[in-house]
């Protein structure tokens, strides 16, 4: 049976996991981190399942597609190991980590995690049981329970308000769905690119929980 395995406590990512410019490679390996908040003192982690890679401006899925550079984008433009949080349907927060050099507007939205640690302060912002299938299953849910706002957009992923972890949890090959990135029609060709990652049903089953 394929399972996900741990094998040390928490390292907080540097700076040289997200300058790289293969975003795609890095979606992938997101797969298995764990993303971690300090809100109002409160820490909660939850073990990223889901990802989507934007590859910038020439994805016409991205934000930043054909160089479009606005208030909203400009921390796409960045150094990779920020946050870009924006809002979505006037509603949901959606997290996303800039990933490349400057000037590459690569970013990798974060669609749904597990939950880990703080798990009475992640029910109480989502005000249901974290067994709950939905509790995390969607970008809009996972940012809700995390405590993630648009106000963090901009936040280095390098400091003790939002982070990301490796706590040694090998995903295999084996255990990761590769598809479309969901939503996102009117990107013509390019919706078709297979930039989305999801640990599969099977191996979440054996995760790693509190």
């Amino acid at each position: 049976m394929s399972t996900i395995a741990r094998k040390s406590t928490g390292v907080k990512l540097g700076a040289e996991f997200y300058r790289r410019e293969d975003v795609v490679r890095i979606g992938r390996e997101l797969l298995g981190k764990v993303l971690c908040t300090r809100v109002n003192g409160t820490v909660t982690r939850a073990t990223i399942v889901e990802t989507e890679a934007y590859a910038g401006v020439g994805d016409r899925a991205s934000h930043a597609y054909g160089g479009r550079r606005t208030r909203r984008t400009e921390p796409m433009f960045q150094d990779g190991g920020l946050a870009y949080v924006y809002l979505c349907y006037g509603i949901h927060h959606l997290f996303n980590v800039v990933t490349a050099p400057a000037g590459t507007p690569h970013a990798i939205l974060v669609r749904a995690g597990l939950p880990l640690y703080g798990i009475r302060a992640m029910e109480r912002r989502r005000r249901r049981p974290a067994h709950d299938k939905a509790f995390m299953a969607g970008p809009g849910s996972l940012a809700q329970a995390l405590g993630i706002t648009t106000r963090l957009t901009g936040k280095s992923l390098l400091g003790d308000t939002i982070w990301i972890e490796d706590h040694g949890i090998v995903v295999p090959a084996r255990d990761i769905v590769v598809g479309p990135r969901v939503g996102v029609d009117y990107a013509a060709e390019d919706a078709a690119r297979p930039y989305r990652f999801r640990i599969s049903e099977a191996a979440r089953r054996n995760a790693p929980t509190p």
